[in-house]
C-alpha cells in the first residue's frame, strides 16, 4: 500500500496490516516458532532448520526485524536472533482484538 493511502487508516490498522504482513508467509512463521523454541540462535541454525538458502532466510528475517517481531545481537561474524516479547505481546492483543470483534452472520 501506498505511503500516501495508508494515512486513510488508524494507527492501530496499519500497525495490524504491516504485522501480518510480516508473517504472512509459511518461513517466516517457522522461523518465529523455531526462535519462540530455542529462545535464541544464529542465522545458520535457522537455515539448517529451513528447507531455503542462506539468502532466503536472510530476506525473512529481514522483514521480522523490520517490524520488529524479532532482534538481533552482533556476535563476532554472526547475528544471534531472538523474539521481541513486546511485540510478540502486541501483536498477540491486536490479532485478538481483531478477531474476537469480527462478528460473522
Amino acid at each position: 500500500m501506498g505511503a500516501t493511502k495508508t494515512s486513510l487508516f488508524s494507527v492501530e490498522q496499519n500497525r495490524l496490516a504491516e504485522l501480518s504482513k510480516a508473517i504472512a508467509h509459511p518461513a517466516r512463521i517457522a522461523i518465529l516458532q523455531y526462535l519462540a523454541k530455542t529462545n535464541e540462535c544464529v542465522c545458520g541454525d535457522i537455515v539448517e532448520e529451513l528447507p531455503l538458502s542462506q539468502s532466503t532466510v536472510s530476506q525473512h528475517l529481514k522483514a521480522l526485524k523490520q517490524v520488529g517481531l524479532i532482534q538481533g545481537n552482533v556476535e563476532g561474524v554472526s547475528i544471534c536472533y531472538c523474539l521481541n516479547p513486546a511485540v510478540i505481546e502486541e501483536a498477540r492483543l491486536l490479532l485478538g482484538s481483531f478477531f474476537t470483534k469480527v462478528n460473522c452472520c
